[in-house]
């Protein structure tokens, strides 16, 4: 009986919850494929400015609370089954970005398979100029950019910055604040810009 009470008092709040969840995620359907399950929470965004949805794809069963962006030139962002990424969260391609299943990224990361803008100070205003007074370009752009992959089981702490051109191994896990520049092997255990020890397994 009391567990009977305390489902007619949860449940309306409950199905409030999950509409408001699936009205809000209905804004996103023809800017992303959204797989099974998967929950795009207030808050987050999905920015596409190649208007193509199948350039990014987030798998089952995921939650996201940050923002996805690719680029009009280019760029796709693929994230696995069972995934996490937390508020203010940012995830920006312009090449390529892969994240596996089971993937936790906290709050405040940035994840950027690029440089955002040209080096050149006229191309990076001309650049400015079109996003300003249109939207991004869909070519005439030159910055660098290097694909980024996120293996299976990696843990990705709060307010860490990953950068173009890695990959991190199967099992990672990156510690609070941390640079990541540079390739990081399965298992490993990444404090501030270094690994400093390999997780033992549980046998």
């Amino acid at each position: 009986m009391k567990s009977f009470l305390s489902y007619l008092l949860i449940a309306p709040f409950e199905i409030t919850r999950r509409y408001r969840n699936w009205a809000y995620q209905k804004r996103f359907e023809n800017l992303a494929k959204i797989g099974a399950g998967t929950e795009l929470l207030e808050g987050s965004q999905i920015l596409n400015a190649q208007r193509i949805s199948s350039a990014i794809s987030i798998g089952e069963n995921s939650v996201l609370r940050g923002e996805l962006f690719v680029f009009g030139h280019g760029g796709e962002i693929r994230i696995g089954d069972w995934c996490y990424v937390g508020a203010n969260s940012r995830i920006w391609s312009s090449s390529s970005i892969q994240i596996g299943n089971r993937v936790l990224i906290a709050h405040g990361v940035n994840i950027h398979d690029n440089n955002s803008h040209p080096i050149d100070a006229d191309d990076r205003h001309r650049h400015f100029v079109a996003i300003k007074t249109d939207r991004h370009p869909s070519s005439g752009l030159s910055f660098a950019s290097a694909p980024i992959i996120i293996e299976d089981d990696v843990w990705i702490g709060f307010n860490v910055i990953v950068l173009k051109g890695v990959r991190i191994g199967k099992g990672s896990v990156i510690a609070a604040g941390s640079l990541v520049t540079d390739n990081i092997p399965p298992n490993s255990l990444f404090v501030g810009d270094k690994v400093i020890k390999t997780i033992n397994l549980k046998s």
